[in-house]
């Protein structure tokens, strides 16, 4: 029986008895706390903790999981993988144990030409939780399963929670003996290679309060409702069902596995080494292929980094199989597509761009694996020669940095060579580098292109590419170069993630504090691709970045490219105010006011200028109308080339940061600005509508940045703010001009308001110190004294009040506590006096125990302890859980 039959009839079976089919979630967890969806109950979570209302109280679903902990232990057994199915059943509040056991029991053993799975009886032994005599009692009483075959184990085998206080609850888990030849007679509980698990019920009936390990923790009572959470591997289902040994000999596996051993000449069974291989293989190009379908692209980090390494690892274990050339993994995905693509058709419709994502993967992994086993192999050497176990952090991470070996690899080989690895050390470097990587902008621009990547794109395009975009917004092209994942590809298809070189763009590829162009390029075969970010890695290199909308994109073919006009004619007015912003600032603060840094964007720009200190509000407004008055006058704006000498010697300034040949492009507006350039701009100083500076601001040591508004987005701002003006004029019964200095004396008044009520208030709460002190309760032979403060009452005077009655009682033993809501969560202070404490009496363990009871947490030392919680309504469960507390010391 074929993988997808089986889970045909396992969501066949359970639509009969009225489950709703749930499809399998993506492998990308919604849990914030998961990288991956890891077991098939993940995405019913918040279903089983009343988070969410379910579609159906009776659900059942084949769930795709990938699980990672154990990735070195992958290919070496045969019971480990990454990823695997789960089949399971639901029920949310509806049956329990009485209904889920018969319908495990009839389905597994229902004939197969009726729809089941035809297991004979005999062969199913099941287990219980030691104390669940309700299930054992269903196993025997109504489903006939005889009492020898029932057994009996603690909370390790037979008890589920998630790990967190939540619901929980006895399991009572399926086997199948396979027979006398795989092991010891006895049932699971002796064997459990022979008695093979097939299927787990878990009987949610428990809240579970605190949860300390897997068998250590507290059971706060029973759930509303009951649940239902069942799962059976249809990995391991597959391997019983079609007579095989493991699951690494079932259909979808085994055909990956076969072709792998097909072209790279091994053969399974023949060695240890090379079946360790094959199934690393097998595995792990089926993970990969149904990580990339789910939307998951190969990266440094997160999710990114564990499907690189599945990959990574796949690719290496073919090279040491032999299979060297490029290309198996292409044949080898398209082998795991059509085994999966019966239960999953996404992967037949989605399989162009899966290919180009692991096809990009394997070719620059091949090209890190061709420079950087080199390495390697002279670093275990070198180790081998000075006689010592361990490879060098700075050969690990020279590894790592320079021809992109991840860590996990090194860890890897070097272990195959005995030898360990200096990880500390590598990992200092990495610190080391990451802090340089922070504080230069333009390597992050480069991506992970290495020079000779760089080289190949410059080649295919036959050289610098030609920029068309001073005088054309679209123009026809050739497509030169694709690359995915840093690796160059021929062809790359619909949703890919891709950097395209033109050998001529009219795309302005950022650089001089100018965005880059958005915008389309149109192939001749038909696809889109849509261009969110354009980059100049190397002189005279342009780099278009964006995703295939559409198509397949293949180099050689003929290309439209179109920028987004409004995009640039934005972006050309911000870069053109910049310029006249800088000679403004200039004139007004002399030559010191140098350039150190700009950004233009639509309708926004900030320019950034070394300065001594702030900028007084008054020079600001002046070149803000210095600035306009240019605009009025509406002065040509020209841009020419000219030699570096010739540009210096008009006075053009050359901007911070920027390298210049020795032929430049000089940008003049009028003879009011004169700079080199080379970004966009307008055709006239008038086409700005106008310039409004919002302010400035400190961003170092000497340096300032000034923000400011440009064309529409300036009238914009300025319309709102005369409207918020005349709203306030109104308010304040006020000419405008009034405005300052009558806002000015109210805020004053309301400053002097406040700090007389919150003197009164604080008079007010500590006035009854000395009546709380009096009314203290003894509780065997602790004074106690609790008060729940008026509701706004500050923090700071809480604490003043309970440190004033601890010292009044400080005599005595003595604890109070005080509670009060400030900002609509609750705060609580206990403070404890030294006789107190001799008794064993802590503020900190108190507060905890207050701060559980408001939803919160809290601590500090043992004498005073502050803490809160989220729950107002539970102040008086707080003050009566301290009282107990303290009572029982």
């Amino acid at each position: 029986m074929e993988s997808a039959e089986v889970a045909r009839r396992f969501l066949g079976f359970f639509e009969e008895h009225g489950h709703t089919v749930v499809p399998s979630a993506s492998l990308i967890a919604e849990d914030p706390t998961l990288l991956l969806v890891n077991a098939g109950m993940v995405p019913f979570k918040p279903y089983f903790l009343g988070q969410r209302t379910p579609p159906s109280v009776r659900m059942t679903s084949a769930q795709k999981c990938v699980r990672t902990p154990d990735i070195e232990e992958v290919g070496k057994t045969t019971r480990h993988a990454t990823f695997f199915q789960m089949l399971g059943n639901f029920s949310i509040g509806d049956y329990f144990k009485e209904g889920a056991v018969p319908f495990a029991w009839e389905l597994l053993t229902r004939p197969q030409s009726d729809g089941g799975f035809g297991f004979p009886e005999e062969k199913l032994w099941v287990t219980v939780y030691t104390d669940d005599d309700e299930a054992a009692g269903i196993w025997h009483d109504k489903v006939g399963v005889p009492q020898e075959r029932i057994q009996r184990r603690g909370l390790a085998d037979n008890y589920w929670h998630m790990g967190v206080p939540g619901p929980g609850g006895p399991c009572s888990e399926i086997y199948y003996d396979r027979g006398p030849e795989y092991g010891r007679e006895g049932g699971p509980v002796v064997d459990e290679d022979r008695y093979l698990e097939v299927w787990n019920l878990v009987f949610m009936q428990s809240q579970l309060g605190e949860v300390r390990s897997k068998v250590d923790f507290d059971i706060a009572g029973d759930l509303p409702a009951k649940n239902i959470d069942t799962g059976m591997g249809l990995e391991r289902m597959a391997a019983i069902l079609q007579g095989v040994d493991n699951i690494y000999e079932t259909d979808t596996l085994w055909k990956v596995l076969a072709r792998a051993a097909e072209l790279t000449g091994a053969r399974y069974g023949r060695d240890h080494g090379s079946d360790v291989s094959l199934r690393v293989i097998a595995d792990h190009v089926r993970s990969g292929t149904m990580m990339v379908a789910d939307g998951i692209r190969p990266g440094n980090e997160g999710r990114g980094y564990v499907l690189r390494r599945i990959l990574r690892r796949s690719i290496r274990n073919l090279r040491l199989l032999g299979g060297a050339d490029a290309g198996l993994m292409h044949e080898l995905t398209e082998v795991a597509i059509g085994a999966m693509g019966q239960q999953y058709p996404e992967l037949i419709r989605t399989a162009a761009n899966i290919h180009t994502v692991i096809d990009a993967e394997e070719e620059s992994f091949l090209q890190t694996l061709r420079t950087g086993n080199t390495i390697f192999d002279q670093a275990v050497a070198e180790a081998r020669r000075a006689g010592t176990p361990l490879l060098a952090g700075d050969q690990a991470f020279k590894l790592h940095d320079t021809y992109g070996f991840p860590i996990d690899l090194t860890l890897e080989m070097a272990t195959e060579q005995g030898l360990r690895v200096d990880e500390e050390g590598f990992r200092r470097l990495m610190a080391e580098q990451r802090d340089r990587a922070k504080a230069d902008a333009r390597e992050k621009k480069t991506g992970n292109l290495d020079v000779s990547v760089l080289d190949e794109l410059l080649n295919g395009a036959g050289g610098a590419v030609d920029f068309i975009g001073y005088g054309e917004v679209l123009g026809e092209a050739r497509l030169a170069g694709l690359l995915v994942n840093g690796a160059n590809v021929p062809a790359a298809g619909e949703g890919a993630e891709v950097e395209v070189v033109l050998d001529r763009t009219p795309f302005y590829a950022e650089g001089g504090g100018q965005l880059a162009d958005h915008g389309v390029i149109r192939l001749g075969g038909g696809a889109v691709i849509e261009i969110d970010d354009v980059q100049s890695p190397l002189a005279g290199l342009i780099v278009h970045r964006g995703r295939v909308r559409s198509g397949e994109a293949r180099v050689g073919d003929t290309a439209y490219a179109e920028i987004d006009v409004e995009r640039r004619r934005a972006i050309s007015r911000s870069h053109t105010a910049t310029h006249m912003v800088h000679a403004g600032f200039r004139r007004a603060l002399g030559e010191s006011a140098a350039q150190a840094g700009s950004e233009n964007s639509p309708g926004r720009f900030r320019f950034d200028f070394t300065a001594s200190g702030a900028v007084p509000a008054s020079v600001l407004r002046d070149v803000e109308d210095e600035v306009n008055e240019v605009l009025v006058n509406d002065l040509d704006v020209r841009a020419f080339h000219t030699s570096i000498d010739e540009a210096r010697a008009m006075g053009a300034l050359a901007l911070f940061g920027e390298k210049y040949g020795d032929e430049v492009r000089v940008v003049e507006v009028g003879d009011f600005s004169r700079e080199l350039c080379g970004g966009t701009h307008v055709a006239r100083s008038g086409q700005l509508g106008l310039v409004k500076v919002l302010g400035e601001q400190s961003i170092g040591a000497g340096v300032r940045r000034v923000e400011a508004l440009v064309g529409i987005d300036a009238f914009r701002f300025l319309a709102k703010e005369s409207v918020l003006v005349a709203q306030l004029s109104e308010q304040m019964k006020a000419r405008k001009e009034e405005l300052p200095e009558r806002i000015s004396g109210v805020l004053g008044r309301l400053r002097d308001a406040e700090k007389e009520l919150e003197r009164l208030r604080s008079q007010q709460v500590l006035a009854i110190a000395g009546s709380l002190a009096e009314g203290a309760r003894e509780l065997g032979g602790v004074a106690f004294a609790a008060h729940r403060a008026p509701d706004g009452t500050g923090a700071d005077d809480l604490r003043r009040l309970a440190v004033d009655v601890r010292g009044r009682l400080a005599a005595r033993a003595a604890v109070v506590m005080v509670v009060g809501v400030p900002k609509d969560r609750p705060v609580v202070v206990i403070a404890v006096t030294e006789g107190a404490r001799e008794r064993g009496l802590k503020a900190g363990r108190l507060v905890g125990v207050a701060a559980k009871a408001l939803g919160g947490g809290g601590g500090g030392k043992d004498d005073l302890a502050q803490g809160g919680g989220s729950d107002a309504g539970a102040v008086a469960d707080a003050l009566a859980a301290v009282e107990r507390a303290v009572g029982a010391s």
